[in-house]
Order: structure tokens, then sequence, then C-alpha cells
């Protein structure tokens, strides 16, 4: 999702803020980071086939700029959805999942940014496949590494403020350890790192975009209720980032504290709901979400 916000500098100091990578879990296009579900790197057996719906519902409704809230009546609302299919599958001794996730949904801005308009269709196409490393179901420990590569295939105008797509191409490289601290309490943590092209068609002047490395760290607490239903809190940090047009340095760091709690419950042995409510802790530059509702749906066959 990249949003460009020229049109408001009456009101407020210039933002350029771009938002790089889908924000459903744990891929999605309303946030800015490769986001995970608590679970999702412990692998399902080989052979197993997971189709995936998202759902994201987020409400920003402050810009801020160097920490500061700027004097704006800001809004930006998403509805973003996120179709996903996964392998798994057995390559030299280790498990792999290859899978493809395709975003699709809406954004529009509000309150004083109305003038910045919407988008709505489909977003950058994501490619993924995560090794483990360590999959040891007996200790209750697990190590995965997985590359995204984001696909410049979704909806994008440079005339337009906000935009699904990102035009340029990224990659990310993010590690992730579970480890089961008693039979019902797990630990997760996750780190990753978003490496950048170029989008020489940003803003209405075709300008060149370029953008520093992106780092995020996130980490969960998953307590197992009993065999069906679960109840999860996170917290993640994201920091670098900082974006540079036509040469000129943007000072737009995100660094954004966020948390997540939610729960998860399946019907069966192939079909599980996650429902997730967050919010914004803290943002030095960009928009703050409100409120965050994730839905998940999973059906292994």
């Amino acid at each position: 999702m990249q949003v460009f916000t020229s049109g408001i500098k009456q009101r407020a100091r210039q933002l350029s803020l771009t938002a790089l990578g889908v924000a459903l879990l744990p891929l999605t296009t309303a946030v800015q980071a490769a986001d995970v579900d608590a679970g999702d790197y412990v692998p399902a057996p080989v052979g197993t086939n997971l189709g995936i719906l998202y759902y994201q519902h987020a409400e920003r409704n402050a810009l801020y700029s160097d920490g500061h809230k700027a004097p704006v009546k800001a809004g930006l609302n998403s509805d973003i959805g996120i179709l996903r299919m996964v392998h798994y599958m057995d390559i030299g001794g280790f498990t792999v999942d290859p899978q493809f996730l395709l975003p699709f949904g809406k954004l529009k801005a509000k309150r004083d940014l109305s003038d910045l308009g919407s988008d709505s269709g489909i977003g950058d196409l994501i490619l993924a496949a995560t090794v483990w490393l360590v999959n040891e179901p007996e200790q209750r420990r697990y190590f995965g590494l997985t590359p995204y590569l984001y696909a410049p295939t979704g909806s994008y105008d440079h005339k337009d403020a906000i935009n699904l797509g990102e035009n340029r191409w990224k990659m990310t490289l993010q590690g992730g350890y579970v480890q089961g601290l008693t039979d019902k309490l797990w630990l997760e943590l996750i780190g990753d790192v978003t490496f950048f092209n170029k989008n020489d068609e940003f803003g209405p002047n075709k300008q060149t975009l370029k953008q520093e490395k992106m780092y995020q760290g996130q980490a969960f607490m998953r307590y197992q209720l009993n065999d069906k239903w679960d109840l999860r809190a996170g917290v993640s940090r994201l920091w670098g980032g900082e974006t540079k047009v036509d040469g000129q340095w943007q000072k737009d760091k995100p660094n954004t504290s966020k948390y997540t709690l939610g729960s998860a419950y399946s019907f069966d042995p192939t079909t599980q709901l996650i429902v997730s409510y967050g919010r914004d802790l803290s943002v030095d530059n960009g928009f703050k979400e409100n409120n965050r509702l994730n839905l998940r749906l999973l059906k292994a066959f």
C-alpha cells in the first residue's frame, strides 16, 4: 500500500508515507511488515494443503510526524482480504511450505484527508516458502526461515494519492522460533528484514522513491485451553525504513509499536478460525491505528 500526502501542506507538514507490505496475518496490505499469527511457525504434516482466507478492518484517526500528532483530523480506513494457499512437502529431509498470498480490498481516506480519495482492487502478489531447520515435536521446538517476494502486480496509478499496489519489488527474510514452555504454554519469537527496490513512478510528477531496509520484531505467548481452543497475545516493533524521494531523505521512519490480543478455535481437525484485535501503541511517522480487527479462516485438506 502507498499513500501520498502532499495535498495537505496547509494543514500539516508534508508527510511521505509508504506502507510496506500487506497487513493481514501473516502478511497484509494495510500495515508495514510481514506480520504473522501465533502458531504459524509450527508446521503441518508433510502432504497437507491449506486454504486460508483473511479479513482485516483497520481504522486510523491520527497522523504523526517526528513523534508529534499533526494538526489535522486524519482518517484512513482499510478493508483488506488475502487469499492464501499453502502446500507442505519434504525436500532433502526438511519440511518446506511453498505458498502464495493474493491481497485485495479497499483503502479510503476520511475526515480532513478525504480529498486523497480511495482505491480498491488487487494488491501485490506475494510468493513465499518456509524451510524448517529445526522441527522437533517431541521437544516442542521449531525454527524456520521464510523468504517473501512481493511482485508489483497490484493496482497502481502514480496520479493517485492512495494505491493498493506499490509499483516496486520487495523481499523480506523472516525467521521464527517456537518453544513450548509447558504442556499448554508456548513462546514464539519472530524477526525479519525487508529490502526494497525503487519505485520510479512515485507521485504525480513520477519521482523516484527509494527506501532503506526495514526491520520488525514480534513476540507471542499462546496458551492452549484445550485441544480446540487457545488464547494468544503479541507485541511487535517496527523500525528503519526511511524513504528518499529524488535523493531527498524524508525523515519518515515509522518506528511503530503495537499489540494484539486474540483467540483461535478449531471446529474440527481441519477447520480453524482466528479472531484478534489490536492497535498501535506508538508511531513516530505515519498513520496511527486506533482499531484493528483480524479474522482468519483456515481449511486443511
